[in-house]
């Protein structure tokens, strides 16, 4: 297996890297290609995954970490500089035994490091029955891409608010990942994460691939698409949400959210507070198309008075009653 290495060492941003699987797969005639890669802090999710259901936008708008679909299924991950990220490009096309040959493969590495390594049929390898990485498959014609995480650290503290929302439970049809029980390297190794990258490579890999800059000049074309809204926001169904609860003053309000593409496209409105007019058409006519987050409803409603919809309301009581 070759090493695919670039001729910089620039900081890039997550897709660059999907880009770069994709390069490799198209023009390299190897039949094994691998490349360890770290970014800033950033959620990636699956390709069928539910953004809204998935990724804390606004906890992740708030802390700088940054959020790209994959064009590969799976779940959703989060990773940083202490996260190492694991790219296996190969001929083969049979999805099982692919995974199966290199998680393989990745747990045979750590036991040489005197670890308790083992891969498991969800496709994760395990220490000592705890996942330290969990990988994701594509294929395209001739080649099938495997990539994955290794957890050598990490934030762990922006891996549990960054991912999932807490504040709320959506239901739709969407893909919901299930969290499992993690391990890092550095709870069981004294190496430094450069001298595990090399351990890595040398274990794995028998010679080196240089791309050139025309090399990354296309793999930069290639990350575009990765880039667009539409891409990002995939093809998401509508969810839905209930908020609710009472405000002292006002009385019981209820709010039936319904959302498209993570934004606000319809709500309806139950409770025993007093309307002074079609009060869900008025919330509409101001909300409808605004994210869900405190910020975003909080632009929308400059120069509105949610006391004229609803008696006593006032504009932050609203905004805390959608985002509680």
């Amino acid at each position: 297996m070759k090493y695919l290495s670039l001729p910089d060492n620039a900081t890039r941003i997550l897709p660059f890297y999907l880009a770069m699987e994709e390069h490799a797969a198209h023009i390299i005639g190897e039949d094994d290609i691998f490349f360890m890669w770290q970014v800033d802090p950033t959620v990636i999710f699956g390709r069928n995954q539910l953004i809204a259901s998935e990724v804390n936008v606004e906890y992740c708008r708030e802390h700088g970490i940054a959020f790209y679909r994959r064009r590969s299924g799976g779940g959703c991950v989060y990773a940083d500089r202490d996260n190492i990220m694991f790219s296996y490009i190969t001929r083969s096309d049979e999805v099982q035994t692919t995974f199966s040959r290199y998680t393989n493969a990745v747990a045979q590495m750590l036991c040489g490091l005197g670890l308790n390594a083992t891969a498991s049929d969800r496709n994760d390898v395990l220490i000592d029955g705890r996942k330290v990485s969990g990988n994701a498959f594509y294929h395209i014609p001739g080649r099938s891409i495997v990539h994955g995480t290794m957890l050598y650290g990490t934030n762990m503290e922006h891996m549990l608010n960054a991912i999932t929302p807490s504040r709320e439970k959506l239901t739709s049809k969407g893909v919901h990942s299930v969290r499992s029980h993690i391990t890092t390297l550095s709870e069981h190794l004294t190496m430094d994460i450069e001298d595990f990258k090399r351990h890595v490579r040398d274990t794995l890999c028998d010679g080196e691939i240089l791309l050139t800059a025309d090399d990354v000049a296309e793999i930069e074309r290639l990350t575009l698409p990765y880039l667009e809204p539409s891409f990002l926001m995939g093809n998401d169904p509508k969810s839905e949400m209930t908020k609710g609860g009472r405000i002292e003053g006002v009385g019981s309000i209820h709010v039936i959210i319904e959302l498209k593409h993570g934004l606000i496209h319809d709500l309806h409105l139950t409770g025993d507070f007093l309307p002074l007019c079609d009060a869900r058409q008025a919330m509409l006519d101001a909300l409808r198309g605004v994210k869900l987050e405190a910020q975003a409803l909080q632009t929308a409603l400059d120069g509105q008075d949610a006391g004229k919809w609803i008696l006593n309301l006032t504009n932050k009581q609203l905004i805390t009653l959608l985002t509680d």
